[in-house]
């Protein structure tokens, strides 16, 4: 198999011709800036401390250590949860667009009924669903939500959020670059029976759909090539941020022994 979706106790990796290759979100994150990010985590911490001054106290009681791992720590845990419940929508929404029935947690109802509402209002034919896409050109891959036809037989590809804060500028770089990946590997039985590769068909939009318990909104991207223009300089930060002190910086240097001839 040529591309692998390797799934772990903590996520997910990607491997391409035998190689580890990096994932479009893995990308984005390591090339461009989330100042808000860093706001948002200490908002988590100092909000922790303010609301629980009792657990604050016990940790405390236990040493200074304990209670500086812990709160160093509470945005992560914070973090991990709903990412949890986001891979649960997820996947969900991916039986849903199966047509398969389901039984809902009652904490993630609102979320899926809002997917339901979607699909039913946007009349979206599935044409690929969670079926991992990558680059070799490129060198990436990913794992879109869907792309399907709308009834005008526009094909857009659709992500979906269901965080607290809605959707982010960075969510057209990630439709961007799954829209124009060269293939997808497909199901075995799907289009093939051995489950082969297949090019990604041309994808004239982007939706971002932000899934709330109150419903959902969907946004455009209209301009994917665009956004995919802009996703490779940031996957080219990503890469580089990785090996900029191997590629630039030398090893310590060793103290100079200038002599009258050498300043001379």
């Amino acid at each position: 198999m040529t591309l692998q979706r390797i799934e772990t106790k903590t996520g997910h990796y990607y491997k391409l011709d035998g190689r580890r290759v990096p994932g479009v979100t893995t990308l984005i994150n390591g090339g461009l800036p989330k100042p808000k990010l860093i706001d948002w985590a200490a908002r988590e911490v100092a909000e922790y401390v303010a609301d629980n001054a009792d657990d604050v106290d016990a940790l405390r009681a236990r040493g200074r250590d304990e209670l500086v791992g812990f709160l160093k720590e509470r945005h992560k845990a914070v973090r991990d949860r709903a990412a949890g419940r986001g891979t649960s929508i997820h996947g969900l929404a991916e039986q849903l667009v199966a047509g398969a029935e389901i039984e809902v947690p009652e904490e993630l109802a609102g979320h899926v009924e809002a997917c339901a509402r979607f699909l039913d209002d946007w009349r979206i034919r599935p044409r690929i669903v969670e079926l991992p896409v990558a680059s070799r050109q490129w060198w990436y891959s990913g794992t879109p939500d869907l792309i399907g036809e709308l009834p005008d037989d526009r094909l857009v590809v659709v992500d979906y959020k269901s965080g607290r804060s809605g959707i982010w500028g960075e969510t057209a770089l990630q439709l961007g670059a799954y829209a124009r990946a060269e293939f997808f590997l497909d199901e075995p039985g799907l289009i093939n029976e051995a489950g082969l590769e297949q090019p990604v068909p041309r994808v004239d939009a982007g939706l971002a759909v932000w899934l709330r318990a109150d419903g959902y909104d969907a946004y455009e991207i209209a301009d994917l090539d665009g956004a995919f223009r802009l996703f490779k300089h940031v996957a080219h930060v990503a890469r580089a941020a990785r090996t900029l002190r191997d590629d630039f910086i030398s090893p310590a240097l060793d103290t100079p022994n200038w002599t009258t001839e050498t300043v001379a």
